[in-house]
């Protein structure tokens, strides 16, 4: 019976880190367009709405654009498009293709994980 308890107690308390993203750790999409060059390397959680899919078969690329109340991004997804007009969250990577002079050249969002 003690297993039992412990197993639930357990779950009750891993639950919510499984999938559930605290508002706080958003980050808003006008913080990234404004200072790109400030979240390279850097892995953020975004929430948004889908909007404008794109699938380019021959070259294997796929991508969206999220969209919150302060901006969009476009997100690069190696997962299938996700359903248009719905608000997700997603966690991503920011990677810059260069860095020069403080400006960030030829940024990308690349979709870790998303969750619907």
């Amino acid at each position: 019976m003690k297993t039992i308890s412990a197993l639930i107690v357990c779950l009750l308390i891993l639950f919510p880190l499984a999938g559930f993203v605290h508002a706080s750790e958003i980050t808003a999409i006008h913080e990234i367009n404004t200072s790109p060059a400030d979240f390279d390397g850097k892995l953020v959680t975004l929430r948004g709405i889908t909007k404008d899919p794109t699938r380019i078969p021959v070259i294997d690329l796929k991508a969206y654009v999220l969209e919150d109340d302060s901006g969009e991004l476009i997100i690069l997804t190696s997962s299938n498009l996700p359903r248009m007009d719905k608000e997700i969250t997603v966690r991503v990577r920011i990677e810059s293709l260069a860095i020069i002079k403080g400006e960030a050249l030829g940024t990308t969002v690349v979709e870790l994980q998303r969750y619907e």
